[in-house]
C-alpha cells in the first residue's frame, strides 16, 4: 500500500469525524433518546447510582450502563443534550478503532482503514449520532471484545481479561444476547479450522466466569431494586424478578414473545433494513455476501474471515426470526458488514468498478431530488441553502474522485454520507426538533420559570420535557394526584390539549403558554408538507392550577 492511500483514508475519516460532530449540537429525540437522557437525569438529582426511574416509577427494561455513562457525562460537564450525545460519540471513534485494528491484524493496514471507512460513513451510524440510544456503545464493546479474544488466541492473558471486561459491558448495555455476536464467530471458526482444543482452553471458561464478574454491579442494582422488594408494581404486576428479567424475559421473552414486552416478527424485515441502514454501501454489500457463497472467492482470505462472517450471519439470522425487532439493533454487526464489504471493494474489477459507479449515480441523483423535494415541501429555515450545499459536495465529490478506481467509488460515497449528514444534522432534524413539545417546553420553563415545579397530567411518553425541564419531574396519573400536590409552590402542569378543557371545567387555569407537537420519529407525508402539518399537529401547554 502507498502513502497516497494511507493518507486519502485518513483524511476521509477525519472529515467523517467533523462533520458527524455536528450531532452533538442539537437536541435529543424522543421516545427512547429522551427517555434515556432523562433516567440519567435523575441519577444526579436523587444522588442514586442503583436504582433506574423512568416515568416518575421504578423502570426495568434495559441495563444500568447506558445510564450510568450519560450520568457520569451530566456530573462533568452538567445535565444538557451535548453532555448525553458526547459519550455516544466518543464510544463511536472507539468503535472505529477497535474496526481498524481488528481489520489490520486479519488482512492489512488497508483494510482496516477502508473498513472504518466504510462503518463511520454508514447513514444508521450517523443518525445514531444523532438520536443517542444503547446501540452504538453495544456495538462497541461487542467489537472491542471480539478484537481482544482474538488477540488472546496467541497472546497475553491480558487480553482475556480486556474482552471479558467489554463482553460485560455489551451485557449491561443491553443483556446477555449480546454473547451471540461475541463467541459464535469464534465457535464456528474453530470447528471449521478443526481447532477443536481451543473449546477446551482453560482461558475461555476464565473468560466466561470474568464475565460474570464484571457484570456483579448490575446483577446487585436489580436485586436491591426488584427482588428485594416483591411489592413493587412493574409491568402492571407484582412479585417481578429484576434477575429474572435480565436473564430471560428480557433477551429469551423477547425472542420466543413470551415476555412482559413483546413485538411482530417479519423475518425480512432485517434485509429491507439493511438496504437503507447501510447506505451508502448497503448494495455493495449484498453483492459481496453474494460473492462469498462462491468457494474460489473465499479460498484466497485468511482463515479468520470465518470468524467475521460467522460472526454477522448468525446474529442477523437470530435477529430476523426474532418476533421483537427494531431497525437499530442491525448496528451491532456493521462492522462486520464493513469488512466484508471492504474486502469486496478491494478485488473488484474494471467491469465490477464500473457497474457500482453507475449504480452510485443513480444513487446520487435519487438522494439529490428526494432531499430537495423534502426542503421545498417542508419549508424549514434556509432549505435552498440546504440543497444549494449538498449539490455542492456532491459535485465536488465527482469533480476530484475520477476514473474507474476503488478510491472513486471510497471516495463519493463518503461525500454523499457527508451531504446526508450535514443536510440531517443542521437543517432537517432542528426544523423537526421545533414540533417535539416537550423538548420546547421544558426549554422555555427552564429560561422563563427557572424555580418552577414541573409536573405531567395523564400523559405518560413526556420523555423530552422530562429531561428538558428545570428539575425533578413529577408525574400525576390522575386528579387526585393534582390535588395532592396543586398546592406546591410554582407547580407547572404540562398537559395535552384534551387534558387542557377538562382542566379547566375543574380548576382556575392559568395558560403560560403552548407549543406544537408532532411524533417526528415517525414522520407522514401530511407532516412533512408544510401545507398540510397543521392537520396532523397536536398541541400541548404549560399551566398554572390556581
Amino acid at each position: 500500500m502507498n502513502l497516497k492511500d494511507t493518507t486519502l483514508y485518513k483524511v476521509l475519516i477525519a472529515l467523517l469525524l467533523l462533520v458527524s460532530s455536528l450531532a452533538l449540537f442539537s437536541g435529543v429525540m424522543e421516545p427512547d433518546g429522551a427517555l434515556y437522557a432523562s433516567m440519567a437525569k435523575n441519577i444526579i438529582i436523587f444522588e442514586d447510582w442503583f436504582n433506574l426511574y423512568g416515568r416518575g416509577a421504578d423502570w426495568l427494561d434495559k441495563p444500568h450502563l447506558t445510564f450510568w455513562i450519560a450520568a457520569a457525562f451530566f456530573k462533568l460537564f452538567g445535565i444538557s443534550a451535548f453532555a448525553y450525545k458526547l459519550p455516544n460519540f466518543l464510544f463511536g471513534l472507539l468503535g472505529a478503532w477497535y474496526l481498524y485494528k481488528l481489520a489490520k491484524d486479519i488482512y492489512n493496514e488497508k483494510t482496516g482503514l477502508i473498513s472504518a471507512v466504510i462503518f463511520l460513513s454508514a447513514l444508521h451510524i450517523g443518525t445514531s449520532t444523532f438520536d443517542v440510544r444503547a446501540e452504538i456503545y453495544i456495538t462497541t464493546f461487542t467489537l472491542a471484545s471480539i478484537y481482544h479474544y482474538y488477540k488472546a488466541q496467541n497472546h497475553s492473558f491480558w487480553h482475556i481479561v480486556a474482552g471479558s471486561f467489554f463482553a460485560a459491558c455489551a451485557i449491561l448495555v443491553k443483556g446477555i444476547f449480546v454473547l451471540i455476536p461475541v463467541f459464535a464467530g469464534f465457535i464456528i471458526y474453530w470447528l471449521f479450522t478443526k481447532q477443536y482444543k481451543q473449546l477446551w482452553q482453560p482461558k475461555w471458561w476464565i473468560a466466561i466466569v470474568l464475565i460474570f464478574v464484571f457484570i456483579t454491579p448490575e446483577l446487585y442494582s436489580l436485586y436491591t431494586q426488584f427482588d428485594l422488594h416483591p411489592e413493587k408494581v412493574v409491568f402492571n404486576r407484582t412479585g417481578v424478578s429484576g434477575l429474572k428479567f435480565f436473564f430471560w424475559d428480557s433477551q429469551f421473552g423477547r425472542f420466543f414473545n413470551n415476555g412482559p414486552i413483546k413485538g411482530k416478527g417479519d423475518i425480512s424485515f432485517f434485509l429491507h433494513t439493511t438496504l437503507w441502514a447501510f447506505l451508502p454501501w448497503s448494495v455493495l454489500l449484498y453483492a459481496a455476501v453474494i460473492n462469498l457463497f462462491k468457494k474460489k472467492n473465499r479460498v484466497s482470505l485468511a482463515p479468520e474471515s470465518i470468524m467475521i462472517w460467522a460472526s454477522a450471519t448468525v446474529t442477523f439470522l437470530i435477529f430476523s426470526l426474532s418476533k421483537f425487532q427494531l431497525p437499530h439493533y442491525i448496528l451491532i454487526i456493521f462492522p462486520q458488514f464493513s469488512i466484508i464489504t471492504a474486502l469486496y471493494l478491494q478485488k473488484l474489477e474494471v467491469k465490477g468498478l464500473k457497474a457500482f459507479l453507475m449504480v452510485q449515480n443513480i444513487i446520487y441523483a435519487l438522494v439529490i431530488l428526494i432531499l430537495s423535494a423534502l426542503a421545498y415541501f417542508f419549508g424549514f429555515n434556509n432549505y435552498v441553502l440546504a440543497i444549494i450545499i449538498l449539490a455542492s459536495l456532491f459535485l465536488f465529490a465527482f469533480w476530484f474522485f475520477k476514473g474507474t478506481k476503488t478510491e472513486t467509488i471510497i471516495g463519493r460515497s463518503v461525500f454523499l454520507s457527508i451531504g446526508l449528514m450535514i443536510y440531517l444534522f443542521v437543517f432537517f432534524y432542528p426544523a423537526a426538533l421545533k414540533y417535539q413539545s416537550g423538548s420546547e417546553a421544558g426549554t422555555w420553563l427552564k429560561q422563563n420559570y427557572p424555580t418552577a415545579k414541573p409536573a405531567v397530567l395523564n400523559y405518560i411518553d413526556a420523555f423530552s420535557f422530562d429531561f428538558y425541564a428545570p428539575g425533578e419531574v413529577k408525574y400525576l396519573w390522575n386528579y387526585d394526584d393534582l390535588n395532592q400536590y396543586k398546592s406546591t409552590k410554582d407547580l407547572v402542569v404540562y398537559v395535552s390539549e384534551t387534558e387542557l378543557s377538562k382542566l379547566k371545567t375543574l380548576y382556575n387555569v392559568k395558560v403560560l403558554n403552548s407549543f406544537e407537537y408532532f411524533h417526528i420519529s415517525k414522520l407522514t407525508p401530511k407532516f412533512l408538507n408544510k401545507n398540510t402539518r397543521n392537520q396532523v399537529l397536536e398541541h400541548f401547554y404549560l399551566v398554572k392550577v390556581e
